[in-house]
């Protein structure tokens, strides 16, 4: 066995990325009549959008189907061997079939063709080769061709499992607009994801309420409201009239500034120290909504009240913390 022959690593690698970048390049030019019509197709139908593609190509339809599920387009992949042995059932003439395949002919793929036919899913082609059985079949063709593989025996998939990659994501962005699917669609998908905590989780879903929520009445000594912020540990305490209605807040910012003015602990009453007129928040509002309004207010704690101003809860940094909305 020879010694391998030194390799500059970073010029190999430059070389790739200027291969697969060229290929990405020369699919604006096949963004037309096919694309839109395949567009067309998936936006009337009724089913789901079923990818299939062997080997590479089906890796890349996979991730294609994936990022399509996920930006309003309801789609799953099947692997076109075992759509031969069953899970052809999987599909419908309500669906919309993409199938993956560079040359074109790919055995798997093209033994389901006449099923497809059979039922009338509509079939949508993304190949590397405009003449194939597989591009003449489809209403709609997407070339992927690319000019060469980066791999430099030609024969590793590289530049043409990066076009099919960007055309599927061309594909999924078209439709994603054309439907006006919001950022809070996608979270919906992503309900545990940080942007699906940011825009679904409510102040209703991490606040404390009942007896967890610190509050003392008017007329309470600052000791009294001392002790309630120690057992409660929210750092604050709300403060009620003798209705129940909020009045005020106390933090340990108001302590702060309550031992420089040298106040009895014992004697003086907590409205005379209290925030007045204080931030809250409603229950139904976005935790991010009360995220917002702690950063904008540099305040770690807000109570929470209801349609009519009663208190009902509160919640502090900490909370939003662990609920992951920071």
């Amino acid at each position: 066995m020879t010694d391998p022959v030194p390799k500059d690593f970073r010029e190999s690698a430059l070389n790739t990325i200027r291969i697969e970048r060229d290929a990405i390049t020369d699919l604006e030019q096949r963004v037309g009549v096919s694309f839109t019509s395949a567009c067309q197709a998936i936006m009337a139908c009724r089913g789901r959008v079923v990818v299939t593609g062997m080997g590479k190509s089906g890796h890349i339809g996979n991730k294609i189907a994936s990022t399509l599920a996920s930006t309003g387009t309801p789609a799953f992949f099947v692997h076109p061997g075992e759509a031969s042995h069953g899970d052809l059932g999987m599909i419908t003439s309500h669906d919309v079939v993409i199938a993956i395949s560079n040359s074109g002919n790919t055995n798997e793929v093209v033994t389901l063709l006449p099923l497809l036919k059979r039922m009338g899913t509509p079939l949508i082609s993304m190949t590397g080769n405009p003449q194939s059985v597989l591009a003449q079949e489809a209403l709609a063709n997407l070339d992927v061709s690319v000019l060469k593989e980066a791999c430099p025996l030609g024969l590793a998939p590289t530049s043409s499992t990066t076009a099919t990659l960007v055309m599927g994501d061309a594909i999924a962005v078209a439709l994603l607009e054309a439907r006006g699917f919001s950022a809070e669609d996608f979270a919906f998908s992503h309900p545990g994801g940080r942007l699906g905590r940011r825009l679904l989780l409510r102040v209703l879903d991490i606040m404390h309420s009942g007896d967890s929520v610190p509050v003392v009445s008017e007329g309470t000594t600052l000791s009294g409201a001392l002790l309630e912020i120690s057992r409660k540990g929210l750092g604050m305490t709300t403060v009620v009239d003798r209705n129940g209605a909020l009045i005020g807040v106390f933090t340990d910012g108001d302590l702060r500034r309550s031992l420089d003015r040298n106040v009895d602990l014992h004697t003086t009453a907590i409205e005379q120290l209290m925030t007045r007129n204080g931030k809250t928040i409603r229950a139904d509002q976005l935790a991010a909504e009360a995220l917002n309004i702690m950063e904008g207010m540099k305040i770690n704690a807000l109570p929470v009240v209801g349609e009519r101003g009663e208190l009902v809860g509160a919640l502090n940094m900490h909370d939003l913390l662990r609920a992951g909305v920071i």
